[in-house]
Parts: C-alpha cells; sequence; structure tokens
C-alpha cells in the first residue's frame, strides 16, 4: 500500500468513521473541513512518526507540513 493510500485510510477509518474514499480529497484542508482538531492533529504526528520511522519536530508541526494528504505526502518526501 502506498503512503497515501495508508494515510486517507487512516483519516477515513479513525476520522471520518468511513471506507467511502469519496469522502477525502487529497487536497482537503483537514482543519478548514473540521477533519482534525488540535488532539487529531497530535494523534496523526503520533500515527506517523509510528508508521514511517520518522520523527517530527515542534517546528515542523504547522499546517504547511499537516494538514492536508497531500500536504503530509510533501513532508514525508522531505523527511525520508
Amino acid at each position: 500500500m502506498s503512503a497515501e493510500a495508508t494515510i486517507r485510510n487512516h483519516i477515513l477509518e479513525n476520522f471520518l468513521f468511513t471506507d467511502d474514499q469519496s469522502a477525502l480529497s487529497s487536497e482537503d484542508s483537514f482543519l478548514e473541513k473540521g477533519i482534525l482538531d488540535s488532539t487529531g492533529i497530535l494523534e496523526m504526528i503520533y500515527f506517523l512518526e509510528e508508521t514511517f520511522g520518522i520523527k517530527i519536530s515542534d517546528e515542523e508541526m504547522i499546517p504547511e507540513n499537516l494538514d492536508s494528504v497531500k500536504s503530509i505526502i510533501s513532508f514525508l518526501g522531505r523527511k525520508t
């Protein structure tokens, strides 16, 4: 499974409680759409660190890196 599919499925299952792939676009802003709140962002960071074996610093915890599936994929590309 690709990194994008892994992330999308995690968000769909754990935050949107659906397996309907059309419920989430890769460009959807988690904050603007109310998909993740601050606690959800922290859960997402933990998931990314565990799943992809990375460490996300406090300075990297910004919307530009973590506010959509697309931004997370770009961020992972820079981290690995």
